[in-house]
């Protein structure tokens, strides 16, 4: 069973954010590298969760230009 993924936690530089294990930034355990994967929040900011939630034209792949020809 997976955890359930934090959205705001309150340390999160402490964490390693890379599986379900969530190790503690200095002790990895998974074999993830030498590095800790960061939380969404310290990548994108206080808004991460938001992203991508507009309409549906805004997560479809872009098509040419109108009236370009290719």
């Amino acid at each position: 069973m997976n955890k359930k993924f934090p959205v705001a936690p309150k340390s999160p530089h402490r964490i390693c954010w890379g599986c379900d294990k969530y190790c503690p930034s200095d002790s990895l355990a998974c074999g993830n590298g030498s590095e800790r994967t960061p939380h969404p929040v310290e990548l994108f900011g206080e808004d991460w969760l938001e992203w991508g939630l507009g309409s549906a034209a805004s997560t479809t792949a872009p098509g040419p230009a109108p009236g370009k020809k290719d």
